[in-house]
């Protein structure tokens, strides 16, 4: 006899809550794990109807770069959930083959390329932007940059962009 019963995650809401309207993320990191976080997340809310915004800070610019777009990796040094001793990853090829892993499984998923991924957001509305001090601090110009990026802002335009009462910001 099967006594589980499902429950809708929905059920247990405040029904005086809020509905978040606007989700911005920050991705602030150039691995493969975290980009697509970022993307999932803001694919997450424009599927659901919200408003979706993107800020690439630091080496998360390498998402958005022409020259970087094709080579982002998993992070294999360092990283606990990769489940092995920092020094395994660290060896030659580590990082190459668990990108390459990471990768077939997402295909396998039809999960899209990181530039593909960005040409569906943008077309899905999520607004794309760059961080103006991190552009600077890579010695970046607009044209290094895709065309879905709409601009390069400071930290003040993002939070200008952000206020609200149904927006909730996610750092990555």
């Amino acid at each position: 006899m099967n006594t589980t019963t499902e429950i809708s995650p929905l059920a247990d809401l405040d029904k005086n809550l809020k509905p978040i309207e606007k989700v911005m993320v920050i991705i602030s990191k150039g691995t493969l794990e975290n980009i697509y976080a970022g993307f999932i997340l803001a694919n997450g809310a424009r599927m659901e109807g919200m408003e979706s915004e993107i800020f690439f800070t630091f080496f998360g610019l390498d998402a958005i770069n022409k020259k970087t777009i094709k080579n982002i990796h998993v992070a294999t040094v360092g990283n606990p959930a990769m489940r092995m001793p920092t020094m395994l990853g660290g060896l030659p090829g580590m990082e190459a083959l668990a990108s390459k892993m990471m990768k077939s499984k997402m295909e396998k998923l039809d999960i899209p390329p990181i530039d593909e991924f960005l040409e569906i957001l943008s077309a899905s509305g999520c607004r794309l932007w760059a961080c103006k001090l991190a552009v600077e601090m890579f010695d970046l110009q607009k044209e290094d940059l895709i065309p879905e990026v709409e601009g390069i802002i400071t930290v003040g335009d993002f939070y200008a962009r952000a206020a609200g009462d149904g927006t909730q910001i996610i750092f990555i």
